[in-house]
């Protein structure tokens, strides 16, 4: 203790807010008593091997942290995921990243912004299909690329329509079902085939088409639309949020503005 100092205690402080930080992950993931285990593991560990040197049982215990530590990152892969992903799309961070792109331009992604000829289309659809109560499920690619989503459905790379989006979800469609994704102010694909969210804190109410939504919105920076067949409902999937029973008005509001 003599020899504790500043740095010593910012060691400390760093471990303290990860560990904070990874229960709070699992929290949310409903793997909180895994984390549980693997901190009374590595608890025991550490006064077995380091504390009592306990030569035999700390050899043990050793072997079984090696190999833990690759079964961990195969349990925890999702986890580990969300954790990299939220570090990469921090503001700050996003910041960086663009800063020293060559190329920024967004010819190739789905950013809709004060464009009304593609904003308009999407939310009359929306709105005449909320009205009949048709379900749907839209995805506007923003800068993660959405590639490996795109290929689980059909390709179409078709102009955003109004009658057209109608059309793909009309109850008798073929591709009615699935997630329409539109990518470089085109239709890239429909069916297409959504991670779905397992949060418990999803409102009961909701369906798949939601939960598929909330699961697109936690993986990338895409933003997803849903009506709901049952209410004609629409809801609004961002980072991992919801916005639900939006007015034409608010959905033209977050396309244009990105109010969220």
């Amino acid at each position: 203790m003599l020899n504790f100092g500043i740095k010593d205690f910012i060691d400390i402080l760093l471990v303290a807010i990860l560990l904070y930080y990874c229960y709070m992950i699992m929290k949310r993931s409903r793997s909180a008593n895994i984390f549980y285990g693997v901190l009374l593991f590595v608890s025991c560990w550490i006064v077995v091997s380091k504390v009592l040197e306990m030569k035999l049982l700390g050899s043990i215990m050793d072997q079984m942290v090696n190999v833990g530590a690759i079964a961990l990152i195969i349990l925890f892969q999702e986890e580990i995921r969300h954790f990299f992903y939220t570090i990469g799309t921090h503001e700050k961070v996003r910041v960086l990243i663009d800063f020293f792109r060559r190329d920024n331009k967004k010819s190739e992604k789905g950013d809709v912004r004060n464009d009304r000829s593609i904003v308009m289309p999407l939310v009359m659809a929306c709105l005449n299909m909320s009205k009949n109560k048709v379900g749907a499920l839209i995805v506007l690619q923003n800068d993660l690329p959405l590639d490996d989503i795109k290929h689980t459905g059909d390709i179409i790379n078709a102009k955003i329509g109004q009658r057209l989006v109608e059309n793909i979800f009309f109850k008798n469609s073929p591709l009615h079902d699935g997630a329409m994704i539109i990518s470089g102010h085109r239709i890239a694909a429909a069916a297409c085939i959504l991670p779905v969210s397992n949060d418990l804190d999803i409102p009961k109410h909701f369906g798949l088409r939601h939960r598929a939504a909330r699961g697109i919105s936690k993986d990338t920076d895409a933003l997803a639309i849903v009506v709901s067949e049952e209410t004609g409902n629409i809801t609004a999937a961002y980072n991992n949020k919801f916005r639900a029973r939006l007015t034409a008005e608010e959905l033209e509001l977050i396309l244009t503005k990105g109010k969220f």
